[in-house]
């Protein structure tokens, strides 16, 4: 059976009352889809995990002009999904539980890698995205928390600020869930009409063709991937980029990151593909 909480005091005394074992936090925004599975099945396995997901739409997270207002909320069928995948609690909070004073006078400063990528085309973002992570890390105590590989940038974040922070949380990575067709799944497609969908299949492509070309180095790594992108003028690319995937500096050697953000019709979607360049391996990986 999958607990409900709330508020945070209903957390705090379910919390207080459960089951021997590891804590384990899946955080989302709801909507779920089978992205979401992936991560609620990483966390299940977890021998002896008492599983926790929260469901918030954080409204710190969007800009002006951003799809707060009309971003989905499916909460019945996510606590259904929940229980399939043996959730022992969901903590659903409403935005004055989690925000009692309205907007924190305090939020987490993302620092120099917020301003690149996602933090030049939506600012705020990131420091909005770490700010609700660290009182969802705070209110609920995780050993461990789980987070998608797709939205890469937020991982590396995520991962700095438990370490800067000494915050004692294991961040366990997921790989990418795709569509059949190999767009990457996410709570947003379901904006997408058929035409866009077909527009937004060239995200992948240009991120396969891009991986394939790691062996001639970074120039042919991004010159591939851009030249499949900019063979749909009907995708609107807000970046290309091949970073590393601790800084999101630009990638020279070893493991690297191939990232693109770009609007199908009104959607915009993240993307991005692991690549290896192969030669030494920068310090910290």
């Amino acid at each position: 059976m999958t607990d409900v909480a709330r508020t945070r005091e209903e957390l705090a005394s379910t919390l207080a009352d459960r089951k021997p074992g590891p804590l384990v936090l899946v955080p989302t925004m709801g909507a779920l889809h089978a992205g979401h599975g992936a991560l609620l099945a990483v966390a299940r396995a977890v021998p002896s995990a008492y599983v926790v997901t929260s469901i918030f739409v954080n409204p710190l997270q969007f800009g002006p002009g951003e799809d707060l207002d009309r971003y989905p909320r499916t909460l019945d069928t996510d606590l259904a999904t929940c229980a399939a995948a043996g959730v022992d609690l969901v903590f659903a909070p409403s935005a004055a539980d989690m925000y009692p004073g309205g907007r924190p006078a305090v939020t987490v400063d993302p620092g120099p890698m917020g301003k690149l990528l996602e933090g030049e085309f939506r600012p705020g973002f990131f420091g909005g995205v770490l700010t609700v992570v660290l009182k969802l890390l705070s209110v609920v105590r995780p050993d461990i928390a789980v987070f998608g590989e797709k939205d890469a940038q937020q991982l590396a974040m995520i991962r700095q600020m438990v370490a800067d922070f000494d915050l004692g949380v294991r961040i366990e990575p997921v790989p990418t869930v795709r569509d059949r067709d190999g767009l990457a799944l996410s709570s947003r497609n379901r904006y997408l009409s058929d035409a866009d969908r077909a527009v937004a299949l060239e995200i992948p492509r240009a991120l396969r063709m891009g991986a394939a070309a790691a062996g001639g180095g970074p120039a042919d790594v991004l010159a591939e991937a851009r030249a499949v992108l900019d063979q749909s003028p009907k995708l609107d690319v807000d970046y290309l980029a091949l970073v590393d995937p601790a800084t999101f500096a630009p990638a020279v050697a070893g493991p690297a990151v191939l990232a693109v953000a770009a609007r199908a019709g009104a959607t915009r979607l993240i993307d991005n593909a692991l690549v290896d360049l192969g030669g030494p391996v920068a310090a910290g990986h």
